[in-house]
């Protein structure tokens, strides 16, 4: 693009600086470039009529041509409403104006000709449409609109005329200059390969098309761009660390490794586990840096992968940390590492925040002298104090916890990077997984140990509470353990669902002592408290364990088959299918039991009816995408909207994964963009780059 497109936004005709300020603060449209990239969100068909005889028969918004044949206010004056009745020949209908009354009334004139465009609601026998679109058409001006541009706004915006309308206008204005401004930035080949419509054109369509086909052949160019440059950027990110970032060689399997696969598993490791471990051992024999997301749903046995990953480090004389976002998970990791270890003569210690200080001090001396062998631990690992003789793999479990910065302190630990080992219990979808991911090798284990049963689920509400007690009861009797989960500690005004001391009271009084004993996890207690509850369920000295999502993970009683979600509604997806993974570890059938509350919004009744339609945790992952949006690839945010202006990687997973395949088709004839055809694509590129920090190569 030219110069022109770097034009100040107030330059532009009718705008001036007080209107460009509101632009720049509320819409982030500082120059015309920003103001062309402002993309529609949908579009209305403005290319016909209907007729109020239609309305019945008629779904959505209509476009209407009559009379207004009365005006007329209606009510008091704290329900004051302004009333327009409007006639086509076919029928009657109201036009109701409840905002902006003493401006909107003096241009109603009974008899004018007008255009009314809005959605229409039915009352009894009377239809009406609030707030509608109103043109007066005067001799001669008939005109249908088409397709028209439908833009986001805010209030702010439209108190200065930035309704979407505003922005409709403004857009057009603009168009006509831009025009021999928009520079094409993908080489004639692409275009040519995905049939893509070329920039300019598709700019302009975008805006203002003729049809839906033309609206979408140009949301398609744009989304493609957008993705396009978003994967050539990954890859050449991961192209580029990989080739300065070294790794350390690990040639050796070891003999820890080779002793605890032949005489210490309990159990065959699983054909998806074996597959996993041939790919980790791979790269950390290669001399490359490893940077491997290690995929798995709950209870597939990532633990035990990670066991013999950090295993290959210890045999080539290194040393290996696992790092856990919560001390319970830390603790429950810490007991796993050290009962399949303990034969081996593998030192294992654990670093959290309750450590004393007095504690501290001999861990961190035999850990930089090199004599414990695998340390475990939650964000206290990221501490300066905290030193390593040798660092060769850094596993960190349940990723999503921990910020991008904090992980990348675990870099610093070594002169050479250590080779990092991601784990995630969330399966990411792989459009997700492609972007979110596009650095990192992806490795899945997709397959659960042999005997597990999948758990049934089922949604209740209070009607049931009886019910879903003795289904308690029941299990009980059968030798079974319960866990009942809640979202709150203490109750809260603004949030009506139960709350965990009431739900523990609840449960106690329907289910006394001595004949059942009931204990109590939540974040407040102390943790030496929390590890005592915990033991006693553990043990099997308690029968029902009541608590917050404190045991999201990191608790494995294969005991317990009973899993009670209370106000399910208010937990998201990822969360309900962590707690529901707590159950079926055994070789019992295990039951999910989601209950709510009457009202659900509709996001709610989606989140509830996926989980009781499925256990996969891939499809619960592509669901709950849809539903939340996959977070910042690039920056440090890893929840809510991703940053991309027109893309949406729950709805275009398709094109993500087509400018992938054109990204790496790309590097592979011209990794340095040295060829001519190229030069354009490879400033576009250099300015994207130049715009961003790069925290991607940090897992």
């Amino acid at each position: 693009m030219s110069d022109l497109l770097s034009t100040p936004i107030e330059y532009l005709k009718g705008i001036g600086p007080r209107r460009g300020e509101i632009l720049r603060k509320e819409a982030g449209i500082f120059t015309y470039r920003d103001l062309i990239n402002y993309f529609p969100f949908r579009y209305v068909d403005r290319s016909s009529y209907q007729t109020v005889s239609q309305i019945p028969h008629h779904q959505g918004a209509v476009q209407l041509k009559g009379t207004l044949v009365s005006v007329k206010e209606v009510g008091g004056p704290r329900n004051k409403r302004l009333e327009a009745k409007f006639e086509d020949g076919t029928g009657r209908l109201d036009l109701v104006w409840f905002k902006g009354i003493k401006w909107i009334k003096p241009n109603l004139k009974t008899g004018t000709k007008v255009k009314v465009y809005g959605r229409p609601k039915k009352f009894g026998l009377k239809i009406n449409i609030a707030h509608p679109e109103l043109e007066f058409i005067g001799e001669g001006k008939d005109e249908l609109l088409g397709l028209q541009a439908v833009y986001h706004s805010g209030e702010k915006l439209q108190s200065l005329g930035f309704d979407s309308k505003g922005f409709e206008k403004i857009v057009k204005q603009l168009l006509p200059y831009a025009k021999g401004h928009i520079n094409e930035n993908l080489p004639d080949w692409i275009r040519s390969e995905y049939n893509l419509m070329e920039r300019e054109k598709a700019f302009m369509a975008i805006h203002a098309p003729v049809n839906f086909d033309e609206a979408k052949k140009a949301q398609i160019r744009l989304k493609f761009e957008e993705l396009f440059f978003l994967q050539l950027e990954l890859l050449l990110r991961k192209q580029i660390s990989q080739k300065k970032i070294k790794g350390h060689v690990l040639p050796n399997v070891g003999d820890y490794f080779n002793e605890l696969y032949k005489n210490h598993l309990p159990f065959d490791l699983t054909g998806a586990q074996k597959r996993v471990i041939k790919e980790i051992r791979k790269d950390m024999s290669s001399g490359l840096h490893m940077n491997r997301l290690l995929q798995g749903d709950v209870g597939s046995g990532k633990t035990l992968v990670a066991i013999f990953s950090m295993l290959i480090a210890i045999g080539n004389g290194y040393q290996a940390c696992l790092m856990a976002p919560t001390e319970i998970l830390a603790n429950q990791h810490y007991k796993t590492i050290k009962k399949f270890l303990e034969k081996l003569g593998v030192r294992v210690e654990l670093l959290t925040g309750s450590k004393k200080q007095s504690e501290r001090k001999p861990l961190h001396a035999a850990l930089e002298a090199g004599e414990i062998d695998i340390l475990v631990g939650t964000h206290a690992l990221l501490e300066d104090k905290v030193k390593y003789a040798n660092l060769g793999i850094a596993v960190i479990d349940e990723q999503h916890r921990f910020g991008v910065a904090q992980r990348s302190r675990l870099w610093k630990k070594n002169t050479l990077p250590p080779h990092v080992l991601v784990m995630t219990a969330t399966p990411i979808p792989r459009t997700l997984a492609l972007t979110f991911y596009g650095d990192l090798d992806v490795s899945v284990i997709d397959e659960l140990p042999p005997g597990r049963k999948h758990i049934q689920t089922s949604h209740r509400q209070e009607s049931s509470r009886l019910k879903v007690f003795q289904f308690i009861e029941d299990e009980i009797k059968k030798g079974r353990q319960v866990y009942i989960v809640y979202p709150l500690i203490q109750e809260s005004e603004k949030m009506d669902y139960q709350n965990l001391m009431d739900g523990h009271d609840a449960i106690t009084r329907r289910f006394p002592l001595p004949d059942y004993k009931v204990s109590i996890v939540h974040g407040k207690m102390k943790p030496e408290d929390k590890d005592y509850e915990m033991d006693l369920f553990a043990r099997g000295v308690t029968n029902i364990l009541v608590a917050t999502t404190v045991i999201e993970v990191g608790v494995d009683v294969p005991n317990a088959s009973v899993m009670i979600i209370e106000s399910s509604e208010k937990f998201g997806l990822s969360q309900l299918h962590q707690l529901r993974g707590r159950v079926g570890r055994g070789g019992e059938q295990s039951y999910c039991i989601l209950m709510s509350g009457y009202k659900l919004s509709e996001d709610a009744k989606t989140r509830i009816q996926t989980m009781c339609d499925t256990n996969d945790g891939f499809k619960i992952s592509e669901a709950d995408l849809k539903l939340r949006g996959p977070g910042d690839i690039m920056g440090t945010q890893q929840s809510g909207i991703l940053n991309l202006k027109l893309s949406d990687l729950s709805r275009d997973g398709q094109i993500v994964t087509i400018a992938r395949d054109a990204a790496m088709e790309l590097l592979q004839k011209d990794p340095t963009f040295k060829l001519a055809e190229h030069a354009k694509l490879a400033q576009a590129l250099r300015q994207i780059l130049k715009s961003k920090p790069n925290w991607s190569r940090i897992s």
